[in-house]
C-alpha cells in the first residue's frame, strides 16, 4: 500500500496534478456512478442548503470514526490487522453517515415548504373559493421553490386536462403523504364536488390542525437533539466494557483467552451489535421530518 501511495504522488506531480484533487475527484466520479438517483437530488439540494459536509468535516470523521475502530481493533484483539481491518470498515459508513445527515436536511426543508403550501392555498381559496385558482396564486407568488414549487405546476396541469382534481389531488398525495397535506385536499375535494355555503370555518380549523402538528413536529425535533449526544455518548461508552474487563482480569489473562476461538467471536459479536446499535439511533435521529 505504501509502494502503490508513493507511485501514485510521484506520477501525479510528474503530470502537474495534486494528489489532493485527483483524490477529491475520485471520490466524486465514484459517487456519480453508484450512488442512486435520489441520493443525488438530495445531495444537490443539501449543497444548496449549506448542509453537506466540507472536505474538513469529512477529514474529521475519518480521523475520530477510524481512530476509534483502529484502537478497538487493537485493544480487543492486539492484532495491528485486525485494526486495520477495523479502521477501513469504520471508514467506509462514513459516506452512509453524510446519506443520513443529508436526507435529515432534505426532508426538514419539504417539511417547511409542505406547511407553507398548505397555509397559503387556504389563504388563498379564502380570497378566490376556487382550489385551482388558489394553487394558481401561490404559484406565482414565488414563495414555493423546487421541488413542491414544480409539483404544483404539474397538478395545476393535471386539473386542467382532467377536469377535476381528483387525479391531481390523489398523485400529490401519494408524493408528499403527510397527513396534513391529505387532510387539506379531502376537505378541498368535499368542498367542490359537494360545495359549501360557508366554509370558512373549516378551513379556520384545518389552520388550528396544521398549527398543532407543526408545534409537535417541532417538539419531537428538539427531542431527538437533546437526546441525541446522550445516545452518542452511551453507545461509545459501551465499546469500553471489554478494555473494564481487561483491567479487572488483568492483560496478560485476557491474551491468554484470546487464544480461545470462541472469545474472539463474541468480542467481535460485541462490536457488531454494539455498531448495529449505534446506526440505528442515527438512522432514528435522522428520519423524515413529519412524515407519518
Amino acid at each position: 500500500m505504501l509502494i502503490i501511495a508513493v507511485f501514485v504522488f510521484t506520477y501525479r506531480r510528474q503530470n502537474g496534478e495534486s494528489v489532493y484533487s485527483f483524490i477529491v475527484e475520485f471520490i466524486k466520479s465514484i459517487y456519480s456512478k453508484y450512488a442512486p438517483y435520489s441520493y443525488q437530488e438530495v445531495r444537490e439540494k443539501s449543497k444548496q442548503l449549506g448542509t453537506e459536509y466540507t472536505m474538513k468535516e469529512y477529514v474529521t470523521q475519518i480521523l475520530m470514526i477510524g481512530g476509534l475502530f483502529a484502537a478497538i481493533g487493537y485493544f480487543y484483539f492486539y492484532s495491528l490487522i485486525r485494526a486495520i481491518i477495523y479502521l477501513a470498515v469504520s471508514v467506509m459508513f462514513i459516506p452512509y453517515l453524510a446519506y443520513l445527515r443529508n436526507k435529515k436536511a432534505y426532508s426538514e426543508f419539504l417539511f417547511e415548504e409542505v406547511q407553507v403550501y398548505c397555509t397559503n392555498v387556504i389563504n388563498e381559496f379564502n380570497t378566490t373559493q376556487s382550489f385551482v385558482k388558489a394553487l394558481e396564486g401561490v404559484r406565482d407568488s414565488g414563495i414555493l421553490e423546487d421541488p413542491i414549487y414544480s409539483d404544483v405546476k404539474k397538478v395545476i396541469d393535471m386539473s386542467y386536462a382532467n377536469g377535476t382534481i381528483d387525479e391531481a389531488v390523489e398523485w400529490f398525495d401519494s408524493k408528499y403523504p403527510y397527513y396534513m397535506v391529505k387532510n387539506m385536499h379531502q376537505l378541498f375535494v368535499q368542498i367542490t364536488k359537494e360545495g359549501a355555503k360557508d366554509s370558512g370555518e373549516s378551513l379556520e380549523n384545518m389552520m388550528l390542525d396544521i398549527d398543532l402538528l407543526v408545534e409537535g413536529v417541532y417538539r419531537d425535533k428538539m427531542d431527538r437533539q437533546a437526546s441525541h449526544t446522550k445516545f452518542i455518548t452511551f453507545g461509545i461508552a459501551l465499546y469500553f466494557l471489554a478494555i473494564l474487563v481487561q483491567l479487572l482480569l488483568n492483560v496478560s489473562t485476557y491474551k491468554v483467552m484470546l487464544n480461545q476461538w470462541y472469545v474472539r467471536g463474541l468480542l467481535h459479536a460485541i462490536i457488531w451489535t454494539n455498531s448495529y446499535f449505534i446506526i440505528s439511533g442515527e438512522k432514528f435521529y435522522n428520519e423524515d421530518t413529519g412524515a407519518e
